[in-house]
């Protein structure tokens, strides 16, 4: 079961990529969000999209390809990443 952060992200990654058809009851936080296997058919450019996306909408970096690639694996990881980057930005 996806939060509600989670599924926030989701229906601004579908918006972000114009993925209209896509059903997002169906999918889950863990399922990859990148590649062959992923429900949403996400590619590299797509990847490029998300991470302007959530630098602009929540003022979170994703510095470097190598870290990219963990982050980026399904909208568990996003979501987990960005919540971690907010709260050391408060403190």
């Amino acid at each position: 079961m996806s939060t509600p952060f989670e599924q926030e992200l989701l229906t601004a990654i579908c918006t972000t990529c114009n993925l209209h058809d896509v059903d997002i009851d169906t999918i889950s936080a863990h399922d990859p969000l990148i590649g062959p296997d992923s429900p949403l058919g996400i590619d590299s450019l797509d990847a490029l999209e998300i991470v302007v996306m959530v630098q602009q909408k929540y003022g979170v970096r994703i510095a470097s390809e190598n870290s990219s690639r963990m982050i980026l694996a399904s909208v568990a990881t996003l979501a987990a990443h960005i919540g971690s980057q907010i709260t050391r930005n408060r403190t």
